[in-house]
This record gives C-alpha cells, sequence and structure tokens, in this order.
C-alpha cells in the first residue's frame, strides 16, 4: 500500500532538516546522503524519491531555512514587540544564540564559500533568502536609499558574523560581532536619505 501525500511530505522535511542542519555545521562536501539519510532516521534507498541527486537537496536545504516549519531556536520572540522587524532581525542575528549555533544557523553566513562553489540551483537558493532578507530590511529602512541601506546592512550582518566565526581568538570573534552588531544599530537609526 503506498505512503499518503501527507507521509511523504512529512519524510521530505525530515530529510531537508537533517541536510540543512549537516551542510549548516560541516559544509557541502563534507556530508554524504547516506548520512542525512541516517540523520534523519531513513535508509539511504529512500532518498532518490525525495530528490533526483545530492545538488537539488542542497538547494532545497537552503530553501528550506525560509520555511516557518524549520525550527531556528535563536530567533525566539523576544521582549521587543515594539522594534522594527528590521531591529529585530539585527538582534537576534548578531545574538551570542546565533553565533553558536552551528546546525540551525541563517545559511548565509554558513554556506557561503560553498554556495560560490556550487551549481545554480544552488546559487538559486542562496539567492532567494538573501533577497528575503533584503526585502524584509527594506520594508523598514524606507526612503530613496532603502535598498542600498538594505544591501549594505545584509552585507555587515553576514559578512559581520562569518568574520567573526572565521577566528580562534575567542576575544576577537566576540569583538567583530560586537563591532558588526553597532554599525547595524547605527544604520537602522541613520534618517532615511
Amino acid at each position: 500500500m503506498p505512503y499518503s501525500a501527507t507521509h511523504k511530505r512529512h519524510t521530505r522535511q525530515r530529510i531537508l532538516e537533517s541536510a540543512r542542519r549537516l551542510f549548516n555545521s560541516k559544509g557541502f562536501a563534507q556530508v554524504s546522503i547516506g548520512e542525512v539519510m541516517e540523520n534523519a532516521g531513513l535508509t539511504h534507498g529512500g532518498f532518490y524519491r525525495h530528490f533526483k541527486d545530492k545538488d537539488e537537496l542542497y538547494a532545497e536545504a537552503v530553501r528550506w531555512f525560509l520555511c516557518e516549519e524549520a525550527p531556528k531556536p535563536w530567533r525566539r520572540p523576544r521582549r521587543n514587540a515594539h522594534k522594527l522587524r528590521a531591529e529585530r532581525i539585527v538582534d537576534a542575528y548578531f545574538s551570542l544564540d546565533h553565533f553558536d549555533d552551528r546546525e540551525s544557523c541563517c545559511p548565509l553566513i554558513a554556506l557561503p564559500s560553498d554556495t560560490a562553489r556550487s551549481g545554480e540551483g544552488v546559487k538559486a537558493a542562496y539567492q532567494d533568502v538573501l533577497q528575503k532578507l533584503l526585502t524584509l530590511f527594506q520594508a523598514d529602512l524606507g526612503g530613496p536609499a532603502a535598498r542600498e541601506r538594505a544591501l549594505a546592512l545584509a552585507a555587515l550582518c553576514i559578512g559581520g558574523l562569518a568574520a567573526s566565526r572565521g577566528v580562534a581568538d575567542p576575544g576577537l570573534a566576540q569583538e567583530l560581532r560586537q563591532a558588526a552588531y553597532r554599525q547595524a544599530q547605527t544604520m537602522l537609526k541613520a534618517r532615511p536619505c
């Protein structure tokens, strides 16, 4: 008897969540399909019922970050409902929880080098996540230079966290993260041009 559509959807989601966590924490090249499936509690053979290859899985795992079903522990509700959404995003992005989270973090900081070496499908998925972040920032920044300010803010968020994660010295990592956060806050508070 064939599985129901709901069962297939839940199985696909388990695979995507497993892949997202493993790709974020280890990188694309270091993760095998077998490892993704084992981590999802499934057998290797079932993979091809859901994805044609590892590249398709990678692209979908990057996009999975945008789904509400994908857990993001660092994005817990905070007591800052009075802030603009862009301010709340920046706060969460630079939080220690997000900095320390190697599995559920934003793929924009976890995967840029892997993505640069990947095919067009993965790059398109990465761009979709980036475009969503830009849209959210741009909506709150306002003014004629909103697009440019959103681009600069996104680059500061992504680059600030990627640089701080890339150093061995915890003190320097903290300085980088905090400096980037302060600059992001300055950008958010600046009057629209």
